[in-house]
């Protein structure tokens, strides 16, 4: 259930997309806390401007129900930021993440949902 769908501005490949995946499923699956068979991580490529200026870039758009809060959500912002770092060259200070609780009965999974 709990979702990490990132856009980037740099071009991946499908092998480095790939290579993304697993950690940040893991990442996501401890800091919230809940079973990594329920994250889903989606990658894609956008065309993105920040602060009026191009370059290397990313958005994160995290969802979950439950276990996000101040304390997870900066957990979570500073272990994605340092893996888009270290994975992609893309400084901290180019990367905004966004989080958002979702009630049970608004999140759908095998032809029905969560509440």
């Amino acid at each position: 259930m709990p979702l990490l769908a990132l856009q980037t501005s740099i071009s991946l490949s499908s092998q480095q997309r790939h290579e993304l995946l697993a950690p940040l499923s893991q990442i996501v699956g401890e800091c919230i806390g809940k079973p990594e068979r329920y994250v889903m991580i989606t990658i894609a490529e956008a065309t993105m401007l920040m602060g009026g200026v191009d370059g290397p870039t990313a958005y994160a758009d995290i969802r979950s129900i439950g276990g996000l809060s101040s304390a997870v959500n900066r957990k979570l912002s500073e272990r994605i930021s340092t893996l888009l770092k270290e994975r992609l060259g893309i400084p901290p200070d180019r990367v905004y993440l966004g989080f958002t609780s979702v009630s049970a009965e608004n999140w759908g999974w095998n032809g029905g949902t969560f509440g």
